[in-house]
């Protein structure tokens, strides 16, 4: 007889995920934007806030601040424990701290929530100025829009050159769009597992996931915020199929082969351990994020292309002036190396390829963190 556990048996999570007003702050500061923010897809978007955190202190003649940019469900809480306000500790608690490459004692390090999140920065899930979540009203933002608001966080902060801008996935592609937009602000840049445009295979992934979220009866065309239930299935889905291409297939192998969850028995209801293993994430997303967000996010990572409306990508990517180094993870099937060639190729500043050695895909870059220490370490010294 199979031992799953029911439905009923585990509580209901809120209809999304995203802190909300009322909610506790945690470690996370606001930026304001002053004026509505012009979209590069048309239109403007009025009353927008970045939610960020900091860590140590910005010197005396502004050299020593750092960008750390997040990927996909990723936020600004880089590193410290879970607690009020933060579901869960740093996704890069080994990198940022005293005594950590990142000593807090020596650098400023700054990381925002990006816009279209959903952990305190305006995104689908906050509020509009007529007290309603933005929900399905939420307008096309892309990586431009992005890292615009950022720059304005930059000023407020005092920041007029990065000492070094780093980020992975989708933080790489803000980080390279950074190098682009504003050479003059970024001395040094890591990207990390990232690409100058979104490929045909990338969108397809991620086109797939949107239709799982898209056809929950409970995603109400994006207006599910203020209802009782979310699209809960739906994210649920899209974070599966998205975790299976953040992972390797020789590491799940080697992990979960066909080995049954505990006493359960596939042949009659239950689960095999990689099944159970897909579960156990689609139900901690649901309950830290929302599925607008998803969907903004992956439709803004799909627009990405440093080439478009700059002459294309070689003509991009020279404009990058930043000491640079370009890494991928040598197992990554979502974002495969020849990716990352291609940058390290087409930035003058950057030498060669680097490879980062794991058996765990696309995901290396957040769990190999001694050999992105040493990545940073060469760039900051």
């Amino acid at each position: 007889m199979s031992t799953v556990p029911t439905p009923s048996a585990v509580p209901l999570p809120p209809a999304s995920g995203a802190w909300r007003e009322g909610d506790p702050p945690g470690r996370r500061q606001w930026h304001a934007r002053e004026k509505p923010l012009a979209l590069e897809a048309g239109g403007e978007l009025p009353g927008v806030r970045l939610a960020f955190e900091t860590w140590g202190r910005l010197a005396p003649d502004r050299s020593n601040a750092v960008l750390v940019l997040h990927a996909l469900t990723g936020d600004s809480h880089v590193a410290g424990p879970a607690g009020p306000g933060h579901p869960t500790s740093g996704w890069w608690d080994a990198l940022v701290g005293p005594g950590q490459v990142l000593d807090t004692e020596r650098w400023f390090v700054v990381a925002p929530n990006v816009l279209s999140g959903c952990q305190g920065s305006t995104g689908p899930s906050s509020l509009r100025s007529d007290g309603r979540a933005w929900g399905g009203g939420f307008p096309f933002v892309t990586q431009r829009d992005q890292i615009a608001v950022e720059a304005g966080l930059a000023d407020e902060l005092g920041v007029e050159r990065w000492a070094l801008v780093v980020g992975g996935s989708m933080g790489g592609m803000r980080a390279l769009e950074w190098a682009v937009t504003y050479p003059e602000r970024t001395d040094a840049l890591l990207l990390l597992a990232t690409t100058a445009a979104a490929s045909a295979e990338q969108i397809a992934w991620a086109d797939i996931q949107l239709h799982a979220i898209r056809s929950d009866p409970h995603w109400h065309g994006g207006d599910y915020h203020d209802t009782a239930r979310g699209p809960h299935a739906g994210l649920g889905l899209a974070r599966r199929l998205a975790h299976v291409t953040y992972r390797s297939e020789p590491e799940l192998a080697a992990r979960f082969g066909r080995t049954a969850q505990g006493a359960e028995d596939p042949w009659n209801g239950g689960r095999y351990q990689v099944e159970s293993y897909l579960d156990h994430h689609a139900g901690k997303l649901v309950r830290r994020f929302d599925a607008g967000s998803y969907v903004a996010l992956s439709e803004a990572m799909n627009s990405h292309d440093i080439g478009r409306d700059r002459g294309g990508t070689r003509a991009a990517l020279r404009r990058v002036t930043a000491r640079t180094l370009v890494a991928g993870v040598d197992s990554d099937r979502l974002y495969p190396p020849y990716q990352q060639a291609e940058l390290a190729a087409g930035i003058p500043a950057a030498d060669r390829l680097r490879l980062i050695e794991s058996p765990y895909g696309h995901d290396g870059f957040l769990i190999e963190t001694e050999q992105v220490a040493a990545l940073v370490r060469e760039l900051l010294g």
